[in-house]
């Protein structure tokens, strides 16, 4: 008796080993024992592993152990795990097995049906299949690189070979049933390799002859949303895409694709283009329907109003949607009659609904011109009647630019007051010398000019013009007055005659030599005496020339110059120049007496 069959007799009958050798022995002579044990191992040595077996299941246990009876001495097990329906597995049911292992140190023949199964599936496929033959099968699993396909056998799927457009995520696969062409079979490794996109690129090429025979530009279609991209979707026709540019998809405005269709989406297209040579096929959706643009002049003529939603905005204007497919654009220029807008979020937002008149239409551009300020009265209709000439008007400073000051008269509508016009007799040279921007002010409109929007303000204007008489009144040439410097150019020096009078002391009149820079001679806010040597009331001028400065660090005993300081001009130190200037000081005595008689003439009636 072998070693195997003594375990399984100790395990069964529960007998000690010594007890069971002392039994046999007792029980059968030598030669009856060689022939049991024999007879035996003739019967065990017909089982080899890796051969198949028929098997009956004898129980099957909690633990999900199965035992199985095979036709010999030993039984065999297998686990619960490798049947495709455990419920199915009860006692007399009958399989085909797989021998692993004989003599396991339990005494059991180790089993496995799904090797079993696998063997004859393969046999089964070899001898019916070959490379080139189309298969059917259910997706069961995902693996390295693809998926498993049970044809019979568990066969290899590559990701590549999956579909004509790889996949983003091939568990989307699993469970479904699918025909593909075996393109490899390897029966040393028993692996069989098939590609589903071999045979529907196949397929497809089929059909996409029988298409191209029949498609005609013009013709609606039918197909099935492939891909999409941000410029457009492609659609199967029946083995051939055709591009539907976004573009084409809808007459109004689309920002993607997917706004309006999905991947396997079917769709009723409108054959565009065909290119036979390239098999290149452009689609359309909005070309089903006539384009809006058709009678555009009828439905939206110049100078009518509407009402639209505000659609998109650029720094140049905002996109007014009057109808899908018809879009206008009103331009900041023509958002507001009085305000300056620098961008149309100023006015408006996206989603506004808005009121538009209708300014120019370019069909063959397919643009529209849309103004809002259109739908509102203007008032610089009103301008002139509001603010005539004359016209005496208070306002706040909103804006100071270098050649002048912008004053709001009313919201929207402001004047300008020229640096000109803010003086009769001071030299601006800039508006903040005089105004500050948030100043209430008061002044005199001058002008109007409603075309240009435009309106002249005058602050001096309010007064009377002092150069008209009162100036030349009481400044003649030979005069000699005091002053103040307010101002040092590098072509001279301005003095201050009185509040808001100055003359020009030109650097030519500084000193008897040539002055480099006038700062070497006076300072602005010292004093100075000058004589008038020139008085043009046409260009409001007074010219000076220099007599003497007055230093405040004082003067020497004699009234000589403070030690350190320039040698002022001194008009007496030439004899020719003194001379001149006793005869315009008698000329000047001479105009102003004959002035007095003449007025004293013409208060008495007659002569003097």
């Amino acid at each position: 008796m072998s070693r195997t069959h003594g375990k399984q007799l100790v395990k069964k009958f529960a007998l000690d080993p010594a007890k069971l050798d002392e039994l046999m022995g007792q029980a059968l002579g030598a030669t009856a024992q060689e022939a049991v044990e024999a007879a035996m191992a003739k019967t065990v040595g017909d089982l080899s592993p890796n051969a198949i077996v028929k098997g009956r299941v004898l129980r099957v246990l909690e633990d999900g152990t199965v035992f199985i009876d095979v036709g010999y001495k030993s039984e065999g097990r297998i686990p619960l795990e490798e049947f495709d329906d455990p419920t199915a597995v009860v006692p007399g049911m009958e399989f085909e097995c797989l021998v692993e292992a004989i003599d396991d140190e339990d005494g059991y023949i180790e089993l496995s049906k799904r090797r079993a199964d696998r063997i004859r599936g393969w046999e089964r496929v070899i001898e019916t299949h070959k490379e080139g033959d189309v298969v059917e099968g259910a997706i069961v699993k995902k693996t390295k690189g693809g998926l498993l396909v049970d044809i019979g056998v568990l066969v290899f799927l590559p990701a590549s070979q999956i579909d004509i457009r790889r996949a983003s995520d091939v568990t989307d696969w699993i469970g479904q049933k699918i025909r593909a062409r075996i393109i490899k079979i390897d029966e040393e490794r028993m692996n069989i390799v098939i590609s589903r996109r071999k045979l529907v690129e196949e397929e497809r090429e089929k059909l996409k002859q029988s298409l191209l025979s029949e498609i005609e530009e013009g013709q609606i279609r039918k197909g099935i949303v492939k891909n999409i991209a941000d410029f457009g979707v492609f659609v199967d026709l029946g083995g051939l895409d055709g591009l539907l540019h976004i573009t084409d998809m809808s007459w109004g405005r689309i920002n993607h694709p997917s706004e309006m269709l999905a991947i396997n989406n079917e769709v009723e297209v409108k054959i565009l283009k065909i290119d036979r040579e390239r098999e290149r096929i452009a689609l359309g959706m909005k070309q089903k329907t006539q384009s809006p643009w058709e009678k555009i002049e009828e439905k939206y003529p110049i100078g009518s109003r509407h009402q639209g939603d505000v659609v998109n905005l650029m720094s140049y204007g905002a996109f007014v949607k009057l109808e899908d497919g018809v879009e206008g654009l009103v331009h900041i220029s023509e958002m507001s009659w009085t305000k300056r807008v620098n961008h149309p979020s100023e006015v408006v937002n996206v989603g506004d609904r808005v009121e538009v008149v209708v300014l120019d239409i370019d069909k063959e551009k397919q643009e529209i011109s849309l103004g809002m300020k259109q739908t509102e009265l203007n008032p610089w209709n009103m301008v002139s009647d509001s603010y005539p000439p004359g016209t005496i008007i208070r306002g706040k400073v909103r804006n100071l630019t270098n050649y002048g000051a912008f004053i709001e008269l009313q919201e929207g509508i402001d004047g300008l007051l020229h640096i000109t016009d803010m003086s009769w007799t001071k030299k601006i040279t800039h508006p903040s010398e005089v105004v500050k921007k948030g100043d209430e002010v008061e002044c005199v409109v001058l002008s109007v000019d409603q075309e240009k929007k435009r309106i002249a303000l005058g602050l001096k204007q309010l007064q009377a013009d002092p150069w008209s008489q009162d100036i030349p009144a009481r400044y003649h040439i030979g005069d000699s007055v005091p002053g103040t410097v307010t101002k040092i150019t590098n072509f001279g020096v301005f003095v201050q005659l009185e509040e808001g009078l100055e003359g020009l002391l030109h650097v030519s009149e500084l000193a008897d030599h040539k002055v480099d820079n006038p700062e070497d001679v006076v300072k602005i806010g010292q004093r100075v005496e000058v004589r008038v040597i020139k008085i043009d009331p046409d260009e409001r001028k007074i010219g000076l020339t220099l007599i003497q400065t007055h230093f405040e660090t004082g003067e020497d005993e004699g009234g000589a110059p403070a030690a350190g300081g320039p040698a002022p001009r001194e008009v007496e130190s030439s004899p020719a120049l003194g001379a001149l200037a006793s005869q315009l000081k008698d000329l000047g005595a001479r105009v102003r007496e004959k002035e007095q008689r003449q007025s004293g003439k013409d208060s008495d009636g007659g002569d003097s």
